[in-house]
């Protein structure tokens, strides 16, 4: 067998084995350092770091369906853009690593690289409001734009809306999936995992072939947070999934950021319940960047990082040649748009600005409600009566 398919044979045979988990499998491979070393240990030696049960199934042969699955993988392995990475190899994302009980292999579709740049997670609700994705939008936008990778999980919803946000500027997007890295959940989201496969990379932990199981997904957010140096939650219910992705970041050492909303909405729950239990509140991308610059997880150096004022309530737009205040940008956006229904790219030509000065002041006007959006993706100004 060649020593690719041997290695990652002994890889598969130590995450399928039966009762072992991660935090076990870590424990084996600190103990013994590969797992060929694992297989290559007698029953004393296995019995001293795990239970009794625990060694006699390391010492059963691997079964036919994990040779299957290796001959799959391999396969898989041979398309363009694809890669395995074992826990401990070159190129394994070093935060990743350090939490309790990381992936023994990570399925890459993309750019792996982005895996080790400085990362952000964004999440919330699948359910999100029209606010809250385009929230999640713009501040993926900024943050991207400021040289972060955003990492979030291709979900409907919030989860998209960053990944969206994330693919228009520089810094990329990582999507961690809850399926095998050959299939898509959910359906709705196929193109946008291609484009971030193309353009970011996708994520999983789990073999090829792997249905989407509902216990897959909240299971997958540990990883969200793990490659992260912070987490930030947009909208989220009470019950939300993304509490347990920040609950996660927290316990992993990670920040966690919470943007505010109304008492009244039900999706401002949760964050508003991540505040109080010590999340840093934050209306602004400049807020974020900020406490990631002091986070020891990851030095994020003024050089690599600008700081763009893409804020809730304020924004400053540098357009051309002089930088106007928030009330002269929204001024010369809405004098732009005119009395009809305009399309996003025609107004960005008209302005002369980058799609990020354009979407975070459009957020603000349409938050005042001096702006609506349309079917299509049109745009229009609101004339008070």
């Amino acid at each position: 067998m060649p020593a690719r398919s041997s290695s990652l044979a002994a890889w598969l045979r130590l995450e399928r084995a039966a009762g072992i988990g991660p935090r076990t499998a870590v424990t084996l491979l600190d103990a013994f350092g590969s797992p060929d070393a694992v297989f290559g240990a007698d029953f004393p030696a296995l019995a001293a770091h795990v239970s009794p049960a625990q060694a006699h199934a390391l010492l059963q042969p691997p079964p036919e369906a994990t040779r299957r699955l290796l001959d799959a993988t391999l396969d898989w392995l041979d398309q363009p853009g694809h890669h395995v990475l074992a826990l401990g190899e070159p190129g394994y994302p070093e935060l990743l690593a350090r939490i309790p009980d990381p992936p023994l292999l990570l399925y890459i579709r993309g750019h792996a690289q982005l895996l080790a740049g400085p990362c952000l997670a964004i999440v919330g609700s699948r359910n999100a409001s029209v606010q809250g994705r385009a929230n999640a939008q713009a501040f993926a936008e900024a943050l991207s734009g400021a040289g972060l990778c955003i990492v979030s999980g291709l979900a409907l919803g919030i989860d998209a809306a960053a990944h969206e946000g994330a693919l228009r500027r520089c810094g990329g997007t990582v999507a961690v999936v809850g399926t095998g890295p050959d299939l898509v959940y959910p359906a709705r989201n196929r193109a946008l995992c291609e484009r971030i496969a193309h353009a970011g990379c996708v994520v999983s932990e789990y073999p090829v072939g792997t249905p989407p199981v509902p216990g897959n997904f909240p299971k997958r957010n540990r990883i969200i947070s793990g490659l992260s140096a912070g987490v930030l939650v947009v909208e989220a219910a009470a019950q939300s999934g993304s509490l347990i992705t920040a609950r996660q970041a927290a316990e992993q050492g990670r920040d966690v950021f919470a943007i505010p909303g109304s008492i009244h909405a039900a999706l401002a729950k949760g964050c508003h319940m991540l505040i109080r239990e010590g999340a840093k509140l934050v209306d602004t991308a400049r807020d974020v960047l900020e406490a990631l610059a002091l986070s020891p997880l990851l030095a994020l150096q003024a050089a690599r990082l600008s700081t763009p004022d893409i804020s809730l309530t304020d924004i400053k737009i540098d357009n051309s040649a002089e930088s106007g205040s928030g009330m002269q940008a929204e001024s010369a956006l809405l004098d732009a748009l005119g009395h009809d229904p305009v399309e996003p790219d025609a107004l960005l030509a008209r302005l002369g600005w980058s799609i990020g000065e354009m979407s975070a002041c459009l957020l603000v006007l349409e938050m005042a409600g001096r702006v609506e959006r349309l079917p299509g993706g049109l745009v229009q100004r609101v004339f008070k009566r």
